[in-house]
């Protein structure tokens, strides 16, 4: 593919480089509750799978996400519906319900170390915004999670957050879309215009079905 790019494992990113050839494929995962997904979810992922030569990017919701403050989220098929709509006509996106499937909480180590030793042909490239960077030393069992095999940590840089750790991360950097899930909702039970913050079909799928109201 040309045009793609491989960034240093340090921050700031560093003078792109040709990727080089190898025989696994080459996935993005990029995990979270996408409640509901928007435009920049969206953007996060097509722009970090150009730059860096991967195949496909797998948007992975969780069923349910290992946080302190557990998020009131819909149902996660109605999540995977909103998804399925957002990606369409875009064939390097695709959808991970690995996590769905399982059920029960989150955790990155337990579900890459089942993705790898499912696909031992497939290199993952699991994405994280800045602000979770800042927090990678609290993740479960995170010296674990960096020695996997074929794995590695994917930052999108985010204002506000100091986007540094210990340890390696490929830096991406991407425009800053200021678009949160949260505020969406808020505007939802606003009875607030959400256009040009989720794709049309999204939007419908939450008008017909009353979500966030």
């Amino acid at each position: 593919m040309q045009g793609c790019q491989v960034y240093s494992k340090t921050r700031p990113a560093v003078q792109a480089q040709p990727v080089t050839n190898t025989h696994h494929r080459r996935v993005g995962i990029y995990g979270g509750t996408f409640n509901p997904v928007h435009n920049a979810h969206l953007l996060v992922a097509d722009q970090v799978g150009h730059a860096l030569c991967l195949e496909k990017v797998k948007l992975m919701p969780d069923a349910i996400p290992p946080h302190v403050d557990h998020k009131s989220a819909v149902s996660g098929d109605l999540r995977l519906q909103m998804l399925e709509l957002a990606i369409e006509g875009n064939p390097l996106l695709g959808i991970e319900d690995y996590e769905l499937r399982r059920g029960g909480v989150s955790y990155t180590y337990e579900t890459m170390k089942t993705l790898t030793e499912r696909h031992p042909d497939t290199e993952y490239y699991f994405i994280i915004g800045g602000d979770m960077v800042d927090y990678l030393d609290k993740w479960f069992r995170i010296d674990d999670l960096i020695k996997l095999p074929r794995f590695h940590f994917v930052g999108v840089r985010r204002p506000h957050a100091h986007n540094e750790t210990k340890y390696p991360v490929v830096w991406v950097d991407l425009p800053e879309v200021d678009i949160s899930s949260s505020d969406i909702r808020t505007r939802i039970r606003r009875g607030q215009s959400i256009n040009y913050l989720v794709p049309a079909k999204v939007a419908e799928f939450i008008k017909e079905h009353h979500l966030y109201q």
